[in-house]
């Protein structure tokens, strides 16, 4: 293990319960997070949320260009940002001259990760890069996000969400028969890639704890997708098929689809479906046609797969008289997988939601008040406190006192010189 490195016990646990009776579950552990728009900063994220100390290392001046990505004012940090960077440190640090390198290195001893999205070769053009840092510290975790990764003719390419989406088989996937490709809504390419990232930087970590040694990690973005796209794309292709858009249907199962509900809003629709007889049946009986139980065709579903447009007709005649909450209730009371189609409105009123405590008001210090969604991975027994994203380089003092014993008059000269 490194040298200069706080006991375990002294370092930050920025989500320590304010009783002090519980800690976060990744307390101690301290990642300097050089990564901007969104694949690496939802990696770091997660991380911080279940409390490891994220120090997210920003240019000075302009920070992670997704701090002005969407920006409705003049100084203000997009919504875009805030989402992204909750829990986290900011310190700015000019990595493109010697004098911030230097300081990086400096700190490099005292973390257990660095993560980084830079376009591949750029950080080791500044000798920041995965050989010299690990002759710093050994046991230091250095984990990359790449859009095709850091090997292969196609590493060099830069992508964002969209392009992992299209490099990794999803979009291809994605849309109405006959129709074009079509994008995810969700981002899944850098999210998805994020999330992935996170498990390879704990898996590293708790080798490490066997080892002493750290290790590097690299996630693709195309090969995230591809993980996500597996079950939707394999078995057609070991079955000799290609996969082929089909909406929102599902291959081979009738009904399962979309399904117009009660009022004229865009989202007025209802999702369900029928896995097996029971689930049938349970459609059958909410929309009072016990008539059709036992029925040789309609209980067949290969019948009911060959007439779909009949057997839609039919539950859709019921849906469309009530509104979209009403019938995921009696679906649901029956057995049947279903959901109203939330947009964020739905979700924000959502008792369900509320009840399990999933959104938190921060008081952000550039916009005030702002809700937010919270962590979706529950510890019992080290609960997440959220905390706003931070300004730009608004934890430099404490940072770099802390780890490099840097002092107001210190900061302040290399504040001048345009090093942090």
């Amino acid at each position: 293990m490194s040298p200069r490195r706080e006991p375990a016990a002294e370092r930050r646990a920025p989500n320590q319960n304010k009783r002090g009776t519980k800690v976060a579950a990744l307390s101690g552990i301290r990642i300097l997070d050089l990564t901007q728009f969104e694949a690496g900063p939802s990696c770091t994220e997660v991380l911080a949320w279940l409390g490891a100390d994220v120090i997210k290392v920003e240019p000075p001046g302009r920070g992670d260009q997704g701090r002005r990505l969407g920006s409705d004012g003049e100084g203000r940090d997009s919504y875009y940002f805030l989402l992204l960077n909750l829990n986290k440190r900011s310190v700015t640090l000019n990595l493109a001259g010697d004098e911030g390198r230097d300081l990086l290195r400096r700190m490099i001893p005292q973390a257990d990760v660095l993560i980084e999205n830079y376009t591949l070769g750029t950080l080791e053009g500044w000798g920041l890069g995965w050989d010299e840092l690990s002759r710093l510290h050994p046991g230091l975790i250095y984990a990359s996000i790449r859009g095709f990764g850091n090997s292969g003719p196609h590493s060099p390419y830069k992508s964002f969400d969209m392009i992992g989406q299209a490099a990794g088989g999803a979009m291809s996937m994605n849309g109405e028969p006959g129709g074009g490709p079509l994008k995810l809504g969700v981002t899944l390419g850098d999210t998805g890639t994020g999330l992935h990232c996170a498990v390879g930087i704990l898996a590293a970590y708790v080798q490490r704890q066997q080892t002493g040694k750290g290790q590097r990690v690299e996630v693709s973005m195309q090969e995230a997708v591809m993980n996500y796209a597996r079950v939707a794309a394999w078995p057609a292709h070991l079955a000799g098929r290609t996969p082929r858009r089909q909406g929102n249907r599902v291959t081979g199962l009738v009904p399962a689809g979309l399904f117009r509900c009660a009022g004229d809003g865009p989202n007025d629709y209802a999702y369900l479906l029928a896995m097996n007889a029971e689930m049938w049946d349970g459609i059958l009986r909410t929309i009072g046609r016990d008539d059709l139980l036992g029925d040789d065709d309609w209980s067949s579903p290969a019948w009911r797969f060959r007439h779909h447009d009949e057997v839609n007709g039919v539950i859709e005649e019921w849906t469309a008289q009530r509104d979209k909450f009403a019938v995921m209730e009696h679906m649901a009371n029956n057995g049947v997988p279903c959901s109203a189609v939330n947009d964020v409105d739905d979700l924000l009123a959502s008792e369900h939601l509320a009840g399990r405590g999933m959104f938190a008001t921060l008081d952000q210090p550039d916009r005030g008040e702002v809700k937010v969604p919270g962590n979706p991975i529950r510890l019992e027994g080290s609960p997440t406190t959220l905390e706003p994203a931070p300004l730009l380089g608004q934890h430099n003092g404490e940072v770099f006192a802390d780890l490099l014993g840097l002092g107001a008059d210190d900061l302040q000269r290399l504040s001048d010189r345009g090093v942090v």
